[in-house]
């Protein structure tokens, strides 16, 4: 274990074996750091948070402050922090709050860039890249291998489907399908995320399945609820059914639907 003479770490965090804080770094008192944790000078980790080994938090980061939520009246909230993420210059991560649920959650592997702000109550999956800037509001959920393109805002209480990918400068104000793609000012639905797809070595099968699904969705009859329910009782897709049992689930949004 390094610890900096100038960084400030409360007696009462419990830091993992072989972790290092750097100058000027302050460690709060309800702090749990994992195994071979960097903790980089300027960096602040406070409130009831819990991080995960071999993840790195950068310069000027705030990991573990109260929500940005006026009804919150200090109650006790988590944030939980996955394995070997990296949480980049002057990102910030809220605690939960009570009416949320009262955690906010970080999977393993994630990119959190420059800038990049999770809200109170959000979710993110595993191996999420939020991209320089972006704000992701509270409440949210992010699927695994979501990609979010700088600048771009994720409305509070949307989810976005595992594998899809938004553009940079994009307002997403609704639920994204499973490896949607999503673009311009006011996000629209504008097909399959098919490099990210490739990438992850899905099945050739498996994408034109989803292709097919997708213009279902987009041109078939009936309302878009209907066309998913059809979709979801004739398909034998995999990943099909993952995008029908996404649309078809609880949520407090409607949906950004195909074109």
């Amino acid at each position: 274990m390094a610890i900096h003479p100038a960084a400030i770490v409360d007696p009462k965090a419990v830091l993992g074996a072989g972790c290092e804080v750097g100058p000027f770094a302050v460690i709060g008192p309800e702090v749990t750091l994992g195994d071979n944790v960097v903790i980089k000078s300027h960096a602040v980790v406070t409130g009831w948070t819990e991080i995960g080994d071999e993840t790195v938090v950068f310069p000027f980061a705030v990991v573990g402050e109260v929500p940005q939520d006026l009804k919150f009246r200090g109650e006790r909230t988590r944030l939980v922090i996955g394995k070997r993420n990296r949480i980049r210059e002057g990102a910030t991560l809220n605690l939960g709050t009570e009416g949320g649920g009262g955690v906010t959650r970080i999977g393993d592997d994630c990119l959190l860039m420059t800038g990049s702000h999770v809200g109170h109550d959000a979710t993110l999956g595993d191996r999420v890249i939020l991209a320089n800037q972006v704000a992701v509001a509270g409440h949210c959920v992010l699927g695994d291998d979501v990609i979010v393109g700088g600048l771009s805002g994720i409305h509070q209480w949307v989810r976005v489907g595992r594998g899809a990918i938004i553009g940079a400068v994009t307002m997403v104000t609704n639920d994204v399908l499973p490896h949607g793609l999503v673009q311009g000012p006011r996000g629209d639905l504008d097909g399959l995320n098919l490099v990210g797809l490739k990438r992850r070595g899905v099945e050739r099968s498996e994408i034109t399945a989803l292709r097919a699904g997708y213009q279902m969705l987009a041109q078939g009859e009936g309302t878009f609820l209907d066309r998913a329910r059809r979709l979801h009782d004739e398909t034998e897709s995999r990943h099909v059914r993952e995008m029908t049992d996404f649309i078809l689930g609880a949520t407090d949004r409607s949906f950004l639907t195909p074109k």
